[in-house]
C-alpha cells in the first residue's frame, strides 16, 4: 500500500484573510499588533478638571420659612393646653412681648372667629382667667362622657350643703348647720374628698372657725363658667338635675 500522506493542515486566520483580499481586490492585512479576539476597551471618562468650575443643573429654590405665630395663634394655643385659667399676666410672662392690652385682643379676637365658624365652643372666663368651654347647648354631651351630678352620686344631704357653700362662701360650719338644722361635718368632710368645696379661710388666732367655698371642679361639675352663673336662689334644683 502507498504511504498515507497527513491531513492538510488548516489555514490560519492570516491565510484566510489574505485569501479573502486576493478575492475582493485591495492590499488587506490583519493587525499583527492586536489579537483578533482582544475585546475593545470601554474609555473612562477624563477626571474633572478642578481648575476650571463646572456648570452645575439649576437647583430649586429653598423654600420660604412658615411666618411667625400671630398673638391670636399663640394665645389660642395656651388656652388649648389646659390647666389653671389662662391669666394675662401668665400669658404676658410666657411670650415676650405680649402685653396684657394685645392679650384682650387676642381673646376678643378668637371668639369673634369662633362665632363666625359656629364652632361648639367659647372663651370663657373663669377665676380671673380665661379657659376654653363648650357651649351651654353641648353641656349633655360632656356629661354622658365624664358624668354629671347624678353620676357623682351627691346624697341630698350634700347637694343641700353644696347650695349653702355656692351662695354664701366663704361660709363657716356653724353658719351652714345654722341654715340647715343639723350637724353637717361629715358631709363637709365628704365633699373635701370629692373635691368640690375647699378651706378657704382659715381659723383666727382665739377661734376655731375655717370657712369654705367652692372649687373650680364644682363649676366644672355643674357645667358653670363662673360663679355668676349660678341659679337665682330657689332654683338650685335645676342645677342638680
Amino acid at each position: 500500500m502507498p504511504d498515507e500522506q497527513p491531513p492538510p493542515e488548516p489555514p490560519t486566520p492570516r491565510e484566510l484573510g489574505q485569501a479573502a483580499a486576493s478575492h475582493l481586490g485591495g492590499d488587506w492585512q490583519l493587525d499583527a499588533d492586536v489579537p483578533p479576539a482582544a475585546a475593545a476597551e470601554p474609555e473612562l471618562p477624563a477626571p474633572p478638571n478642578r481648575g476650571v468650575d463646572t456648570p452645575r443643573s439649576p437647583r430649586s429654590p429653598a423654600p420660604e420659612p412658615p411666618p411667625p405665630p400671630s398673638p391670636a395663634q399663640i394665645v389660642e394655643a395656651m388656652l388649648f393646653v389646659g390647666g389653671h385659667p389662662l391669666t394675662p399676666a401668665t400669658a404676658c410672662a410666657a411670650v415676650r412681648g405680649l402685653t396684657p392690652e394685645a392679650f384682650q385682643t387676642a381673646v376678643d379676637t378668637l371668639n369673634r372667629r369662633y362665632r363666625a365658624q359656629n364652632r361648639p365652643y367659647l372663651i370663657q372666663p373663669r377665676d380671673g382667667g380665661y379657659v376654653l368651654g363648650v357651649l351651654p347647648a353641648y353641656r349633655g354631651l360632656r356629661e354622658r362622657l365624664f358624668g354629671g351630678p347624678r353620676e357623682a352620686r351627691l346624697s341630698p344631704q350634700a347637694v343641700d350643703v353644696l347650695s349653702v357653700v355656692a351662695y354664701r362662701q366663704p361660709v363657716g360650719k356653724a353658719e351652714i348647720d345654722a341654715v340647715r338644722g343639723t350637724d353637717s361635718g361629715s358631709v363637709l368632710r365628704q365633699l373635701v374628698r370629692l373635691g368640690l368645696i375647699a378651706v378657704q379661710h382659715r381659723a383666727e388666732a382665739g377661734t376655731r372657725e375655717v370657712r369654705y367655698g367652692t372649687t373650680p371642679r364644682f363649676l366644672q361639675l355643674f357645667g358653670l363658667g363662673s360663679l355668676d352663673e349660678l341659679p337665682r336662689l330657689g332654683d338650685t334644683e335645676s342645677v342638680t338635675g
